[in-house]
């Protein structure tokens, strides 16, 4: 989770939604990591989550990271939970929760749903208050 961090404040330095992911293999050893980057590629799907498995799956050679895990600094929206079920990841941990966006435990509940491909174990509130106190921060700068 602290990669994840860094990520999430090196988006923010870039005036991106302060969100980091990292996908891990089952050794623990880092296949990406990457932070939001909507904003710079003019890409709304470019969502930390997003581009941390794209980036996993090209180093990979293969469309599934069966086995991995992957650490993110808050809740996954919609998209990026269905991402998360279509690529099998093993095991999703993240920080802050998002009662607004949020598409695990909030909103949409991916997982839950019977339609859903594959349901990663969920490990929620890692560093939840370092990654909320980032968002904060951004949003309050904002202002």
């Amino acid at each position: 989770m602290p990669l994840a961090l860094e990520e999430a404040r090196k988006a923010a330095a870039r005036g991106e939604v302060p969100v980091g992911a990292v996908v891990v293999d089952a050794s623990g050893h880092v296949l990406a990591a990457e932070g939001n980057r909507t904003r710079e590629r003019h890409d709304p799907t470019a969502h930390a989550e997003m581009l941390a498995i794209r980036a996993a799956c090209a180093r990979l050679g293969q469309e599934r990271l069966t086995g991995c895990d992957l650490y993110v600094t808050l809740e996954p929206c919609a998209m990026c939970a269905q991402a998360v079920a279509h690529a099998r990841i093993r095991r999703l941990y993240f920080g802050a929760d998002d009662p607004k966006s949020g598409g695990v435990l909030h909103g949409a509940r991916v997982f839950a749903h019977a339609q859903c491909h594959h349901a990663p174990e969920v490990y929620d509130g890692l560093q939840a208050a370092a990654a909320r106190t980032l968002l904060i921060s951004f949003f309050e700068q904002l202002r």
